[in-house]
């Protein structure tokens, strides 16, 4: 393998598969350099590090090149998504820096703050920075709302469903329905559409559309205040503080989604330029650099086509684009300077109006 890349591999931008004798794709990386990247596997100094691991279950290698480092990350990561390789253990996402809040399926849905979309189905808000913060104002906004936190494979059942036997009487696993912190759906303590209505005050709420549990709390205090319970109101101000916070965030993440809309300019290796079409952090079409009118039309007419239909407004993004989301925001984080090759739509498009949320300058 060693000589293969030696005498075959380029110093350019490009993506590479490490392969078993039976054909399975242990691992695929990327690099803008794939030959000084792939012969830095022959010099691992440790039989424990990672690239001699996987080196020593390796039977082939091979690569392909691709236009530049940018389009190498987004050809990555649609081959670990589709190949699922084992030694591709963190798919390539920013965990380190953003979270998600995961609104859970299922008859009793409950609020949990994740690195990145699981297997089952569910609805994830953000990307937020801080995990620690965040988790602090889920736990509030989940009290505000009287909403569950137990295991997702609790029993579930609510006093409009009857069950054909029940043998001992039910008693809650926990402390927060005796202190009305949560609406008791695995006790009967509520009914489905009580619980039901929660659940849609708090997806109102991550969606910004609802700020009742704020205003819920803040009556709580004042309130307090008028009974002289200082205490209790002070307690009360830190929650509504969280919750403020919490909703600071959605804000400010909102709208750093929504600037990731742009046309991107990206040099290639041998004049193979690119321009990638980008709306809400992730790539909707790609295509050669315009040489010529027809050419720029072309891209003109593909914008129009990306940001003429309405978008969603609301923080919720789709399972299937919170992968693509991470690596746009880590990559623009990482290369702040990238940004002066994009260009908003309403640039290519002329005076036009362009779709809501979408920056115009």
């Amino acid at each position: 393998m060693r000589g293969e890349v030696r005498a075959a591999a380029e110093d350019r931008p490009g993506v590479y598969r490490m392969l078993s004798t039976d054909g399975e794709v242990l691992y695929i990386g990327k690099s803008k350099r794939i030959r000084t990247r792939l012969m830095s596997y022959f010099r691992c100094a440790y039989p424990e590090e990672k690239g001699a691991r996987i080196l020593r279950e390796a039977y082939a290698i091979d690569w392909e090149y691709t236009p530049s480092e940018f389009a190498a990350l987004l050809r990555e990561l649609q081959l670990i998504k589709q190949l699922r390789p084992r030694f591709n253990v963190a798919m390539k996402r920013d965990d380190r820096h953003y979270v998600f809040i995961k609104l859970t399926r299922g008859a009793a849905p409950k609020l949990l703050v994740v690195r990145g979309a699981g297997g089952e189905p569910a609805t994830y808000y953000g990307p937020f920075l801080g995990a620690r913060r965040v988790n602090e104002a889920l736990h509030e906004l989940s009290d505000a709302l009287s909403l569950r936190d137990c295991a997702q494979d609790q029993h579930i059942v609510f006093a409009d469903q009857h069950e054909l036997f029940q043998l001992t009487p039910r008693t809650p696993g926990c402390i927060r329905l005796e202190v009305k912190k949560c609406l008791g759906p695995c006790v009967a303590a509520c009914t489905a559409a009580q619980y039901q209505a929660q659940v849609d005050l708090a997806r109102a709420f991550l969606e910004g559309t609802n700020d009742g549990p704020i205003a819920q709390l803040r009556t709580e205090m004042d309130a307090c205040a008028e009974l002289l319970n200082f205490e209790r109101a002070a307690v009360l101000r830190d929650k509504l503080h969280r919750l403020e916070t919490l909703r600071e965030m959605f804000s400010r993440m909102r709208f750093a989604v929504e600037t990731l809309s742009f046309t991107y300019a990206v040099p290639g290796h041998a004049g193979d330029d690119r321009v990638y079409v980008i709306r809400r952090g992730t790539v909707r079409a790609e295509t050669p650099a315009p040489r010529t009118a027809r050419d720029r039309a072309r891209l003109v007419s593909m914008v129009r086509d990306v940001f003429d239909p309405p978008e969603r407004s609301s923080g919720a993004v789709p399972t299937h684009e919170i992968d693509e989301l991470l690596l746009l925001s880590s990559w623009f984080r990482r290369n702040p300077r990238e940004l002066e090759r994009t260009k908003a739509p309403a640039v290519l498009l002329g005076a036009r109006a362009v779709a809501p949320g979408v920056r115009s300058a």
